[in-house]
């Protein structure tokens, strides 16, 4: 974090009030201590998070005196795009990936910090630390730079930019490990507890607020569920568990064999893959 600091004119981080970037928030405050993070903090907000996050996000920046810019695409709430009107892609197209384009764009950030690692997901596995995007904010997978040891190059033409993953070769249970070791504030959403749930198509989807049509015989169920990942609540699902504590968490992690995005709804979505939408800009 301070080699970009020191490489970059103009450096930010993305912040997606989820557990990685509670992770990364927390290295940067310790990186650049006692001052603050010499970068602000960007949330692209699709106007659909669940609520428990937003109250998360303006607490935390409130409590560490961080900056932290907000941008939403109101061209796409003027046309109403959202995730139950318009489907998966069409609203991760319009209310993150171009949202974030015009955030980058109208603040003129050479390089964005991102919690994203490698596991995650198998197109994630391809992007190196510092991540080559092109002036129009393309990834071109066989277009990336070489990384030797922690040998970063961050040379880029005007208009061109960097993503930057301190976090790739950690894994989610180092995650977990790294947030109870630091005690780490995250979302309530992580721990179980009673949730009002409905499930479609196998995926259990809380009723978050009266946004959420129910289908005919639907009614949702009081289960005890948490998630293991957070985005926006009518394309997130949510597991069944028990596991109320950081411990319990990390042993549930130890015992999983199953990904922690098989209930994000934009990865099941055939024809927009994680790969493709990194192409056209999505983090």
């Amino acid at each position: 974090m301070r080699e970009v600091a020191a490489q970059f004119q103009k450096p930010v981080m993305l912040y997606s009030v989820g557990k990685d970037s509670s992770v990364l928030l927390h290295l940067a405050m310790k990186a650049f201590y006692p001052s603050k993070p010499p970068f602000p903090l960007l949330h692209v907000d699709t106007t659909w998070k669940f609520r428990e996050m937003i109250e998360f996000r303006d607490r935390t920046a409130r409590e560490l005196g961080i900056d932290l810019m907000v941008h939403i695409n109101r061209e796409g709430v003027r046309q109403g795009i959202g995730p139950v009107s318009h489907g998966s892609a069409v609203h991760t197209d319009v209310m993150k990936t171009q949202a974030l384009k015009q955030a980058l764009d109208a603040h003129g950030f050479d390089a964005a910090f991102g919690g994203a690692r490698r596991d995650e997901e198998k197109s994630r596995a391809k992007e190196r630390v510092f991540s080559f995007r092109t002036a129009t904010h393309r990834w071109e997978p066989k277009n990336q730079r070489p990384e030797l040891w922690s040998l970063y190059n961050g040379r880029i033409h005007k208009g061109e930019s960097i993503r930057v993953f301190p976090l790739s070769n950690w894994t989610e249970l180092d995650i977990w490990q790294y947030i109870h070791q630091e005690n780490i504030p995250v979302v309530p959403l992580y721990f179980a507890k009673p949730r009002p749930v409905v499930e479609r198509d196998g995926t259990l989807i809380m009723v978050d607020d009266d946004r959420l049509p129910l289908k005919p015989g639907e009614v949702p169920e009081m289960a005890w569920v948490r998630f293991r990942t957070l985005g926006c609540y009518p394309l997130t699902g949510a597991v069944r568990s028990t596991a109320a504590t950081l411990p319990e968490i990390i042993r549930e992690m130890l015992l999983s064999t199953s990904s922690e995005r098989q209930g994000r709804v934009i990865d099941q979505d055939a024809a927009a893959s994680m790969e493709a939408k990194k192409q056209e800009g999505y983090f």
